[in-house]
């Protein structure tokens, strides 16, 4: 057990939800696909079984993961300071180097999603733009060199 996990209100219900969907449907799916599998005979060279108990006893990991993270859950409060990059803020960020605007929302690495624009406070990228303010310029060390970015906008 470590320590508190910040998500946003959106971040929290997306995580409760999984755990619900694992706790209902997927263990009725899974007690069903070994009893199926049991019937098929001898179980103890049974790949049908073994695979059905296997992911059964992934099923139950991931519960308990879930349910470990979602009793640590401090949700991000609204009233957080806008004047700074911090998490739960969208950042909209001009590239200096080819001058393309970017946006980024810092989340925690559980709700982390590049498709949807959204990155982790512990990223290079991330960590970099915490705590600067708008129209600050920001260089970041990553490990193919160094971005510099203008922080337009931040939002909540």
């Amino acid at each position: 057990m470590e320590g508190d996990i910040y998500l946003t209100q959106e971040g929290y219900e997306k995580l409760s939800g999984e755990l619900e969907h694992l706790k209902t449907v997927k263990r009725r799916q899974l007690s069903k696909a070994v009893g199926e599998a049991r019937a098929h005979g001898d179980i103890s060279e049974n790949a049908e079984y073994d695979a059905a108990k296997d992911a059964q006893a992934h099923n139950e990991k991931r519960i308990r993961e879930l349910e470990d993270k979602l009793s640590r859950v401090r949700i991000l409060d609204k009233n957080i300071p806008r004047d700074q990059v911090l998490i739960g803020a969208t950042v909209k960020l001009k590239d200096m180097d080819t001058e393309e605007d970017l946006e980024y929302t810092l989340v925690s690495e559980l709700e982390s999603d590049f498709s949807q624009g959204k990155i982790s406070v512990t990223s290079p990228v991330g960590s970099g733009l915490l705590g600067h303010k708008e129209n600050e310029i920001v260089e970041i060390k990553i490990p193919a060199g160094i971005l510099k970015y203008k922080i337009i906008r931040i939002s909540r």
